[in-house]
């Protein structure tokens, strides 16, 4: 027993419209695949997903199969330089794609993680790498290291001053009582 009649019209909710895309491609990629097993039939299909992702299925060479259907259609050449530029595009996020697993593998071997499939060549590499990464972050600690010693022997030093000048304020405060105070008592003895 069917479903019944499904109204034709945009599913608002993402989700639900995502999971239907989904169902649906994949439902249509298997058709054009039995379409071609069964009847022997030449069969190009091109989806574009609503983020712009490429589905495509062809039963033989697609840009030959697409190359075929211009000449039956008779549409104008400049439409090659699109497909081509499919095609350019496709190859780079490949390339792209590879160089993101490349510098994820070289990450995790830098961290010491999945080490067992290298060999004694790219381990050898790996260690004088990590020499190389060692001697940098040593070299970067003393100097960080030389320039805060630098600054607290500068705050010492600016310390010792203030607390000299410190002093020297406190003695002559005292003698400046001292003074005070004698002249109050030779002021009294007077009277």
């Amino acid at each position: 027993m069917g479903r019944g009649k499904v109204e034709l019209k945009r599913i608002e909710n993402p989700s639900s419209r995502q999971v239907t895309f989904s169902k649906r491609r994949n439902g249509l990629l298997k058709k054009a695949f039995e379409l071609s097993v069964l009847c022997d039939a030449e069969v190009a299909l091109l989806i574009f997903s609503p983020s712009g992702k490429v589905f495509q299925f062809s039963s033989h060479d697609m840009l030959r199969t697409i190359a075929k259907y211009k000449n039956e259609v008779e549409l104008p050449k400049s439409d090659d330089q699109g497909i081509r530029t499919m095609e350019v595009w496709r190859n780079e996020i490949d390339d792209l794609k590879k160089t993101v697993q490349d510098l994820e593998a070289r990450d995790m071997h830098l961290a010491g993680e999945n080490l067992s499939a290298l060999g004694m060549k790219d381990l050898k590499q790996l260690e004088r790498q990590l020499r190389i990464g060692v001697e940098r972050v040593r070299s970067k600690k003393r100097r960080t290291i030389a320039e805060q010693i630098s600054y607290l022997k500068r705050k010492q030093r600016d310390l010792q001053e203030e607390n000299l000048h410190l002093q020297k304020k406190a003695k002559l405060y005292e003698l400046q009582e001292a003074n005070t105070s004698s002249s109050a008592l030779d002021v009294d003895a007077t009277l």
